[in-house]
């Protein structure tokens, strides 16, 4: 061995279970099935599986700290004491376990009393974090145990682990005002009152035994203020002058560091973590700043947000020169691995020209043990294994696809809005009310649903006995919303499993798996599916399923997709061309399908963006560049319609201020969007750019199993109405309803038509 293997390290590691036990054990505490002893019994075994597979690898340091039931975020929230107004006296009332955990749960979920946090997405992935409420009077303080307890938990299994906290500044920088706060506030403002608290925690972890930490400022990622730059300084000042406390390495991922790196190398830490799969820039930065001097370097080399093997060769060769840059190296993920499935060797369908492309976390814990070794003894001691690390041959090409993009450039642009408004209105897509109410898409899928899909995969249940349930289902489902007195219908979606999937399932250069699930927020799971290829549709995807239920009601009824943008996002996509390529490739599939929508009849179609704000970059000067081929790409994959059809999108747990004139840019004629948590806080964002298309911001919040009442939902639309004009106005819940049940739905949506026709009424008066 010519030089010590280096240390190896992981943000974070799946912690849903390999047959999502947590959903199931998490779901079923809500519904009363489990105790809290049990679900606790089920998470400290899921806890120590984690732990000991990543110590079985080789792993040096294990993380803890980093399972949660819900998320981190609101985790790292109760660590701190910090809990909004209408929630304390539940928590204060909290006498046992299950007292604790419901008054957790209903920060997360809401309550008959009390809305829930605001959700919106964790950086630029698919993961939703709950947003902390913080006012100047918000009580800060230690008032838990978590890290300690788990750290304890995983030393009795005999693993040494690193806890892992949410650093103080990215706390404070994602958490937002409550209601309390006056104008110019910022949670950032208490970050001195903070500050102690996070010390006496580390002296906790101290006394217990941790030899490190590990503080995660994913922020940094962004650009961030002078103003900010020295409260970072102040914060690891401060924390790293304690002397009872343990080794603290500071980490960032998601991208390039920049202005942050001076500050984090002169600090007085131990450790600074770099992400350099998304910020290949890391590298030169910390060569121009003259390297890390005594510090550990944690250098994400293994990507923690996708599913390809790692080029080891590529990675070896950065390793190699970031270590005359450091006091020491350590080879680690580029983030979390909570991102990326738990285990391949579950996918036994995959065809092997993709399997061997592929590496999940279970795998990637293995390939950083591979770049350790390789840079301790020469990439000669990896063998045969270098050359397997990244299977050569490129993705499956499809020159037909690329001949037609060619041909077609940007496609045929729409008439103007103004235009094709009056078309519209004019009888094309049939005369609405002002306030029109619609839904989203989606309708609860019932267990008899989920039964019948599950029968027709495992071939249990014929193809023709699936469709007559499906069609069965469509029917009660436009019944149901002709009794409630909406206006614009949709069929309810009973034959889609997932809004990606569904469609990824039925594209050629798309493979789906059969255990890759991976956390979206809470309980809820996905399964992303994996883009390897160029992608066609090769025959119609919902054509059949619209024409049926336009068929079963007068009233029209909306044709519904997923577009381009939010294909790519939330699916695992290939990375040997640009995204924006990819993007046009999904965009002219779509294409086809609007195409056949409206010849089919369907004369509402809505393409849904919900990821447009998501894949934005974090860097502001690489934003638009982004925002104009995402834009390019909608209009690509909706302009092929008449002026009479109503192109509708729909957007939802998104900051839409950044990105609310590329919403303009898509030209889509009606936007939903979500509005709920923030209390209609998008409308100020509205009426300031301007924005005259319509608009159907969200009036209730569905990840909630509270009911609104009518009064709320009117109170909801009145806040609207001080931005835009009734006759551009929709009245829609703030996404799709398939995680609900009808028992919650049926009576929300009759009273938004109750409302809806109030406040239209006192129009109209």
């Amino acid at each position: 061995m010519n030089t010590p293997v280096p240390a190896t390290s992981v943000h974070g590691y799946p912690h849903i279970g390999p047959r999502r036990e947590l959903k199931r054990a998490v779901e079923g505490y809500w519904a009363g099935r489990t105790t809290a002893a049990e679900l606790d019994a089920a998470a400290a075994a899921l806890r120590r599986d984690a732990v000991a597979a990543m110590a079985a690898a080789g792993i040096a340091a294990v993380p803890s700290n980093t399972f949660t039931y819900y998320d981190q975020m609101l985790d790292t929230a109760l660590l701190f004491g910090a809990v909004p107004e209408r929630f304390r006296a539940a928590a204060a009332a909290a006498s046992d376990r299950a007292g604790e955990l419901d008054a957790y749960f209903a920060m997360a979920r809401g309550s008959d009393a009390a809305p829930p946090l605001e959700m919106t997405k964790w950086f630029d992935t698919n993961y939703h974090y709950l947003v902390p409420e913080i006012g100047p009077a918000t009580p800060l303080r230690l008032s838990g145990a978590k890290p300690v307890e788990e750290f304890e938990e995983a030393r009795a299994q005999g693993v040494e682990t690193r806890p892992v906290l949410i650093g103080p500044l990215t706390f404070l920088l994602l958490s937002k005002p409550d209601a309390s706060a006056p104008e110019g506030f910022a949670p950032l403002d208490r970050l001195d009152e903070l500050l102690p608290c996070y010390g006496e925690l580390l002296e906790r972890l101290h006394r217990a035994g941790a030899a490190a930490v590990r503080l995660d400022e994913p922020a940094l990622a962004a650009d961030r203020t002078p103003e900010e730059l020295a409260a970072l300084r102040r914060a690891y000042r401060y924390l790293g002058e304690r002397e009872a406390r343990p080794a603290i390495t500071v980490s960032t991922y998601f991208g390039a560091i920049g202005a942050a790196l001076p500050v984090l190398a002169a600090a007085p830490v131990e450790g600074v973590g770099l992400d350099f799969v998304a910020g290949p820039a890391n590298r030169d930065a910390l060569a121009a700043a003259g390297g890390l001097g005594g510090k550990v370097l944690e250098a994400g080399l293994v990507d923690g947000r996708n599913v390809w093997r790692t080029d080891l060769g590529g990675a070896l060769a950065m390793a190699a020169s970031l270590l005359g840059l450091a006091g020491g190296l350590t080879v680690s993920t580029s983030c979390s691995l909570q991102h990326v499935p738990l285990d391949l060797a579950a996918e036994t369908g995959l065809d092997p020209r993709l399997r061997e492309r592929l590496a999940f976390a279970r795998q990637k814990l293995d390939e950083l043990a591979l770049i350790a070794l390789g840079l301790a003894e020469g990439t000669e001691a990896l063998g045969d294994r270098l050359a397997a690390g990244r299977p050569a041959g490129g993705a499956f090409t499809d020159h037909q696809v690329r001949a037609r993009l060619d041909a077609l450039g940007a496609g045929r642009p729409r008439a103007d809005y103004a235009v094709r408004v009056r078309a519209q209105r004019q009888g094309g897509a049939g005369a609405l009310p002002p306030l029109a109410t619609t839904t989203i898409g989606s309708f609860p899928q019932t267990a008899e649903v989920r039964a019948a899909r599950a029968g027709l995969r495992a071939g249990r249940l014929p193809r023709e006995e699936y469709e007559r349930l499906m069609r069965a289902e469509i029917d009660r489902v436009i019944a149901l919303q002709e009794d409630i007195g909406l206006d614009v219908l949709v069929h309810g979606e009973p034959e889609r499993n997932d809004m990606v999937q569904y469609f990824a399932e039925q594209l050629a250069g798309y493979a789906a798996t059969e255990h890759g699930w991976v956390q979206s927020y809470g309980s809820r799971y996905v399964r992303p599916p994996i883009l390897f290829g160029d992608v066609s549709r090769p025959a119609p995807m919902t054509v059949e399923w619209a024409r049926y239920a336009q068929s079963r009601t007068a009233k029209p009824v909306k044709g519904m997709l997923t577009g381009p943008v939010t294909m790519l996002a939330w699916s695992f996509v290939r990375d040997d061309q640009p995204l924006a390529e990819t993007a046009r490739q999904v965009a002219l599939a779509l294409r086809d399908e609007v195409r056949d929508l409206e010849a089919a009849g369907i004369r509402h179609i809505q393409v849904d963006e919900p990821a447009l704000r998501e894949l934005l970059p974090l860097r502001r000067d690489e934003q638009p560049a982004y925002l104009a081929w995402a834009a390019e790409a909608f209009r690509l994959a909706t302009s092929g319609v008449a002026d009479t059809t109503t192109v509708h999108t729909h957007m939802c747990y998104s900051e839409f201020g950044e990105v609310i004139g590329a919403i303009g840019e898509l030209d889509a004629d009606v936007t939903s969007v979500e509005a709920a948590r923030s209390r209609m806080e998008l409308v100020a964002d509205l009426r300031d750019v301007g924005y005259r298309r319509e608009i159907g911001p969200g009036v209730y919040d569905i990840h909630s199993p509270r009911v609104p009442s009518e009064e709320e939902i009117e109170a909801a639309l009145r806040r609207a109405l001080a931005a835009v004009e009734p006759d551009r106005l929709w009245v829609n819940p703030d996404c799709g309803l398939k995680t609900r049940g009808y028992a919650e739905v049926e009576p929300a949506l009759r009273n938004l038509v109750s409302a809806a026709r109030r406040v239209r009424e006192s129009l109209g008066s």
